[in-house]
């Protein structure tokens, strides 16, 4: 919705601003066809339910608790989430729509001054104004602008189709409620209906929620690449975007506004996830490389390209995002390129590991063994592709009893110490997805590997020990143990399951890990 032209947007607006003034115009007219209609048509539903004490108390319950109060409070919490959650102007977007339609309907009432129709089936009749539907207008006028949200922020669009339903279905059963208790007569609920729409189009055509560009909203950055000298090259894997054609033209646009070359575009196949693509922008001579994929393309290209003093520009497009997520990157496509073209370098550690049956390789976001890796391992990449990081949440209800590993550890070369869990982490990140601070004082700059090893001895251990994690308490015992250093070698008593970078690799007993301080370059927000 929100790459509506505001023409488009506006014609839409000015159809359903007709709907409702002829509507609002032709009951207060007293036009006795339409009046008529009404009442044939909105007595009998009322009917329905005019006998069945219990339905019409749960219908009066839901009337309270969709009411002008829980409008307010759904627009205010809305937007301050959104802002909390780096979204400003979708939070600006979504107030301004709902407070517009609950100060233009109270105003509304008192101009059309309709009465209340006569056969309201509760104790408690309502005496102002019918038309419109205020409960019809706000239910609108929220599930609009969050459907609107919706299509900017969610990718996968089987979750986008469930929410539309659901949205759609929430004002259907709201409007039901007016007719059912006999509040509202149909016209007035298709007129609400008509002026929260008219909000939601009319506040999108002039404020777009889409984050503003960096290059709008700070001074430039001193030029990093030579005169007349911005080769842009893209490596993407293509089946983590929906609309290949319309990412394309979306990035070409971009890069063209930005003062970039045409984007020379490389993509990742299934023999190669991006290390080929890698090397070949950087042969070429490219002053900026933009990847955009899941961890593991990321991860990949960020090797190739270590140490070149090629900046890499990261598009989250995966389902875990967990390195763009600790580097504070949207998740929005827009915003994500525009912080690749125009934000700021920032030098950041890679890991170097090693082990028995893996080909010397780097990570750039944790290693695990144990139960985290049996999450991965057990993840249905069907559901996944349908609904994302619910797939993890299934796999890891599954796996929440791993056995317990016998495992012997060394920091920084010194002597071998043993303990068990469950899990075992060594991360140069923090946070894992949803923001769960796992290693709260990781840093990917810092030259230092975090350590974590997780041991709840019965299945409710996992709650306490959840609490302390997001609670981020540095306590250590046998439960929850941390270490910190360069250089970590991890031993297991027998073959474990193995991730990097929520990457399956081979079971295996031993993983060696150290830190390259400062080797690879990205773009990251001002």
């Amino acid at each position: 919705m929100t790459d509506r032209s505001a023409r488009w947007l506006l014609t839409w607006a000015a159809v359903l601003t007709g709907v409702f003034l002829f509507l609002g115009v032709a009951v207060s007219a007293g036009w006795q066809a339409l009046l008529d209609v009404d009442a044939n048509l909105s007595d009998p539903i009322a009917g329905l339910v005019a006998h069945h004490a219990h339905v019409i108390t749960g219908l009066h319950w839901a009337e309270l608790l969709t009411g002008t109060v829980a409008a307010e409070l759904t627009a205010l919490v809305g937007a301050v989430l959104l802002g909390w959650k780096g979204h400003p102007r979708a939070g600006v977007y979504f107030a301004l729509v709902n407070a517009l339609t609950i100060v233009s309907v109270h105003l509304l009432k008192a101009v059309f001054d309709r009465d209340r129709p006569a056969w309201q089936v509760v104790d408690h009749i309502l005496h102002n104004g019918s038309y419109p539907s205020g409960h019809a207008a706000w239910a609108t006028s929220i599930a609009g602008s969050l459907g609107v949200l919706v299509s900017m922020l969610v990718r996968k669009a089987p979750v986008r189709r469930v929410l539309y339903s659901a949205l759609v279905l929430s004002v259907v059963a709201i409007s039901a409620d007016r007719l059912l208790l006999g509040r509202h007569f149909l016209t007035d609920v298709i007129g609400g209906a008509a002026l929260g729409g008219v909000w939601v189009l009319l506040v999108l055509a002039l404020y777009s929620p889409v984050p503003r560009s960096h290059a709008r909203r700070l001074e430039p950055l001193l030029a990093t690449t030579p005169s007349g000298k911005r080769d842009l090259h893209v490596v993407m894997n293509p089946i983590k975007v929906e609309d290949l054609d319309a990412f394309r033209s979306v990035v070409v646009q971009m890069a063209a506004d930005a003062g970039w070359s045409e984007p020379v575009w490389h993509y990742t196949t299934v023999e190669d996830s991006g290390t080929g693509q890698a090397h070949e922008a950087s042969v070429a001579g490219a002053d900026l490389v933009l990847v955009c994929g899941g961890d593991g393309t990321v991860r990949e290209v960020c090797a190739e390209l270590a140490g070149t003093g090629i900046p890499v520009g990261i598009v989250p497009a995966g389902t875990g995002n967990l390195l763009g997520r600790n580097l504070s990157l949207p998740l929005y496509f827009r915003s994500a390129i525009d912080v690749a073209l125009h934000g700021q370098d920032k030098a950041i550690d890679m890991v170097t590991l090693s082990g028995d049956g893996v080909e010397d390789t780097s990570f750039l976001v944790m290693a695990g063994m144990g139960f985290d890796a049996a999450i991965m391992e057990g993840v249905n990449e069907d559901i996944k592709k349908k609904v994302g990081w619910i797939a993890y949440v299934l796999s890891a209800l599954k796996a929440l009893m791993f056995p317990a590993m016998k495992l012997e550890i060394s920091v920084d070369g010194g002597e071998f110490t043993t303990h068990r869990a469950r899990t075992v982490v060594i991360g140069n990140v923090g946070f894992l997805q949803g923001g769960m601070p796992l290693i709260p004082d990781a840093a990917i700059d810092d030259g230092q590997l975090d350590v974590v090893l997780l041991y709840p001895r019965k299945f409710l251990s996992w709650l306490p020990l959840a609490v302390r994690i997001l609670t981020k308490q540095k306590r250590v015992d046998a439960s929850l143990t941390r270490f910190t250093g360069t250089r970590v070698v991890v031993r297991s008593s027998a073959d474990v399951p193995r991730q990097i970078d929520g990457d399956i690799i081979p079971s295996g007993r031993e993983l060696r890990c150290e830190t390259v301080h400062g080797r690879l370059l990205v773009r990251v927000p001002r």
